[in-house]
């Protein structure tokens, strides 16, 4: 019996109902709910939608005890706060996105206090600073003591409260809805209650922002609530999005041991006890962290997780102690109030006893890949917050730069969703957001009774420490748990179950893959970090046969392209994002893990050059601006472009059309991916030129069809229009084309007319004709243009009479540059060329270096 694959979609019931927003935001914690309160400061009038698993308040941030880290002694300094964050992340940080992380905080961290979040403050009302594991610095706020997370939460919900932004609670998210471009679109959800909404639903957008916290729950035991079951990253492996890192689980070191057998969500014992003067001992009351570091017991989280597991290994012991007793009981009561009460919970005094302690899962550095604007892979779809992987934590996140991570970036989602939005809504050939198209991917779901299993599994072989014995143990354990021999009924236990056994086989696989010992991933057969092969991500796409991979040499990211790029990419009418998302397929295709082997092998480093762009033949330009945006992109900044001449210009045989100077071994990476775009472009835009040259003067206007390629047709129908024509439909959604087969199938053309004006009321219709005699019943019903397919000249004449000017005309069908004239010449308002796209012939244009 041949094993299932993941499921691509989860199985579930058709939307019995549908809400409209503008942007949805799928999570309520601090990343969630200040993106929200971001956005409808920018847009007052906009319609944001929150969803949430649970209630508002619930999620991990309430959760979060020890603060926020942000610089605001003045004698810290946020060069200061990069180092030790670089530092904890193992070589793995992307510095620009620390830097930002950084030298936003201070400003995001005010922004919450200007919401409403109270922290504690000394005698003197300045804020009070504490330090943790890896800062060398006193740089974390507090608030409560030890329930910061509570405090923001509180604060935040209290905002969104205020606000009028619209919340859907015990609503489980289900998978990404996308247009018939491939973008964004909105989300499914399953609402658990009975109400106005229940049960299967869906929320459009054109964008749709995850913010649905971490993965711990794949774990048997963890610092993560019952609601962190990796549903974020499983979506967006379902919908095609990029993840990135997924081996990186940090194991906080010091989590309430609460016996043997205990699973499910583990008290947490912050960081900040240990910035405040505990230290770890073994059963002999040794301390054994001295020496393992220069930070001792504040050494960053993977250190100190990995001595306690080596202590726990060679003593034989379960556990080891934390000791605060020198603290005294009015510290403990007024500096940690939450881990004082948890502990007496659970029968230990810490002013008087050593507090019981071992490593447990915690924080996924890795996730949903997401740049400095937190925009993924897939066009209209952001992560913000621990769903994420921005590059800030690298291999093992800093202590408290979690919720400010949040902060940030949810600031800058709603400031790049609010610019895309306000970009489209000037042009007039882009929607703000495209209508669902139907997704015939198969379905699938996992037995609910699996998930104890997966999570034995995952604790057992793929948790702190981990081989490749123990992992491969852990992947079989996994495959076989596809396979169940019930039928699997939809519902909140089965699709948590499949998020929790995707996200768990995507772990499995990177962290098989990585064969090196690094920050919170620890192989024991390979115990060293090893940058030499090493020094990378591990990118994951879901297919049918499973999560596949891909090594990206560190320092090679999806970086924004060059703002004047994107602002001529908005100018045209095209999508900046979308744009990236076929540059990037492209270098996929392009650079597995060796990368351009001939150019490396051929190439000094450090050797640079100037190219010319240069026509080979006369023609129309198009697709400058993406060549350039190809250029940047494979070329990671560090190629300089400058366009001789603009998209749409008539160039002749020898003209140059753009230089490129740079390292020569990017100039010739990049050199057929921004080749094959310009040129397949350019000979979609010279043919549309013949063609408009040909009916010059008539007032008849040329158009494309949707013969596109798929995930070009946007580039494609640019082309068209840089040629001097001008585009039909860009999807089935843009209006109603009433064909032969659509009369046949509602029993005629007024019923067809009636059932798209019952159910689109306010979408133009328009309708295929193939003789004179149908024309007038369709302009009885009222149609408002007609295609007329296949006419002759003399039938076209006789169509443009017999309408008068009632409704446009297009003429389609069996058209040749020869009758072109001709056809224009009757006077319809359109000649529709499908091989405009469909088999233009690509203009020559090549890349020629430069002579030293």
């Amino acid at each position: 019996m041949s094993i299932p694959a993941i499921p691509q979609r989860l199985t579930a019931p058709p939307p019995g109902w549908t809400v409209r927003a503008d942007v949805v935001v799928v999570g309520s914690g601090v990343a969630g709910l200040t993106l929200a309160l971001r956005y409808v400061a920018l847009d007052p009038g906009a319609k944001v939608l929150v969803v949430t698993k649970d209630v508002l308040s619930s999620g991990s941030t309430r959760w979060a005890q020890g603060g926020i880290a942000a610089v605001l002694d003045p004698r810290d300094t946020p060069e200061e706060h990069l180092s030790d964050t670089l530092v904890a992340g193992v070589g793995l940080c992307d510095e620009e996105a620390v830097r930002t992380l950084v030298t936003e905080g201070p400003g995001a961290l005010r922004g919450l206090i200007a919401v409403g979040a109270r922290f504690d403050t000394d005698a003197s009302g300045a804020l009070q600073l504490t330090r943790e594991g890896g800062h060398r610095r006193d740089r974390i706020v507090h608030a409560g003591g030890d329930a910061t997370g509570a405090e923001v939460q509180r604060a935040l919900v209290q905002a969104v409260a205020e606000s009028g932004i619209e919340v859907i609670e015990h609503a489980l998210v289900l998978d990404l809805l996308k247009d018939a471009e491939g973008r964004t679109a909105g989300v499914t959800l399953h609402v658990m209650g009975e109400g106005e909404r229940d049960g299967v639903g869906a929320v459009t957008a054109g964008a749709v922002v995850l913010a649905t916290g971490g993965m711990g729950q794949v774990y048997a035991a963890t610092t993560n609530p019952v609601v962190s079951t990796g549903d974020g990253v499983a979506l967006a492996l379902r919908a095609g999005a990029v993840v990135r890192d997924l081996e990186f689980v940090q194991f906080h070191p010091t989590v309430l041991w609460l016996g043997e057998h205990s699973t499910g969500q583990q008290p947490l014992i912050s960081e900040a006890v240990r910035g405040e003067g505990a230290v770890l001992v073994d059963a002999d009351g040794t301390r054994f962290m001295e020496g393992v570091h220069e930070l001792a017991d504040l050494a960053p989280r993977d250190v100190v997780a990995k001595a306690i597991m080596r202590r726990m290994r060679a003593t034989g012991a379960d556990h080891v102690y934390l000791d605060a007793r020198h603290f005294g009981e009015e510290k403990w009561r007024t500096r940690f109030p939450t881990i004082h009460a948890v502990c007496l919970e659970h029968g230990i005094d810490p002013v008087t006893q050593l507090v019981p302690v071992a490593p447990a899962a915690h924080y996924a550095s890795g996730g949903v890949r997401a740049d400095l604007r937190g925009r993924t892979s897939v066009p209209g779809l952001y992560a913000c917050g621990e769903v994420a992987c921005t590059g800030v934590h690298g291999a093992n996140r800093l202590a408290s730069n979690s919720l400010l991570e949040g902060l940030v970036f949810a600031g800058r989602i709603a400031a790049d969703i609010h610019a895309v939005r306000a970009a489209r809504g000037k042009s007039a050939t882009r929607p703000v957001a495209g209508e669902p198209a139907p997704d015939d991917r198969p379905t699938g779901l996992i037995d609910p009774r699996a998930r104890t299993r997966i999570q034995g599994h995952m604790s057992r072989g793929a948790s702190v420490l981990r081989g490749e014995e123990s992992l491969g143990e852990v992947a079989r354990a996994l495959l076989n748990l596809r396979w169940t021999p019930v039928a699997v009924e939809p519902c909140t236990e089965s699709w948590e179950t499949t998020n929790l056994l995707t996200v768990a086989s995507a772990l499995v696989a990177a962290a098989r893959e990585r064969r090196e010992t690094r920050g919170s991933h620890w192989r024991e057969d390979f115990p060293e970090r090893d940058d030499d092969w090493w020094l990378g991500h591990l990118d994951t796409t879901l297919t049918a046969e499973g999560p596949a991979m891909t090594y990206v040499p560190h320092g090679r990211r999806a970086t924004a392209l060059p703002p004047q790029v994107e602002n001529d990419l908005v100018e045209a009418g095209l999508d900046p994002a979308a744009v990236t998302a076929i540059l990037e397929a492209a270098a996929a295709e392009d650079l597995q893990e060796a990368g351009d082997v001939t150019s490396l092998a051929t190439i000094p480093a450090d050797q640079t050059a100037t190219a010319d762009v240069v026509a080979r033949e006369d023609g129309v330009v198009a697709g400058l601006v993406v060549a350039e945006g190809a250029f940047a992109h494979l070329g990671q900044g560090r190629l300089v472009t400058e366009r001789k001449v603009k998209d749409g210009e008539r160039v002749a045989r020898g003209d140059v059309l753009m230089t490129v100077t740079g390292p020569t071994r990017d100039l010739l990476t990049a050199e057929r991916t921004a080749l094959n775009l310009l040129t397949h472009l350019s000979g979609i835009a010279t043919l549309t030129g013949r063609w408009v040259l040909a009916v010059e003067g008539t007032g008849a206007r040329i158009r494309d069809s949707r013969k596109t390629l798929p995930g070009l047709r946007a580039l494609e129908k640019y082309a068209v229009r840089c040629g001097g024509g001008t585009n039909h439909r860009m999807s089935l959604s843009d209006a109603a084309l009433i064909k032969d087969n659509h009369v046949v199938a509602s029993g005629g053309v007024a019923e067809a007319f009636r059932a798209v004006r019952d159910a689109y009321p306010g979408l133009p219709i328009e309708v295929e004709v193939d003789r004179i005699d149908q024309i007038e019943p369709v302009l009885a019903e009222g149609a408002e243009e007609i295609l007329l397919d296949n006419f002759t000249v003399e039938e076209l004449a006789r169509a443009v009479r017999l309408v008068a000017g009632r409704a446009r005309l297009e003429s389609s069908g069996g058209l040749t540059l020869q009758v072109a004239r001709d056809v224009a010449e009757t006077g319809v308002d359109y000649l529709a060329v499908g091989a405009l796209t469909h088999s233009a012939p690509a203009l020559d244009i090549a890349l020629d270096l430069r002579g030293n």
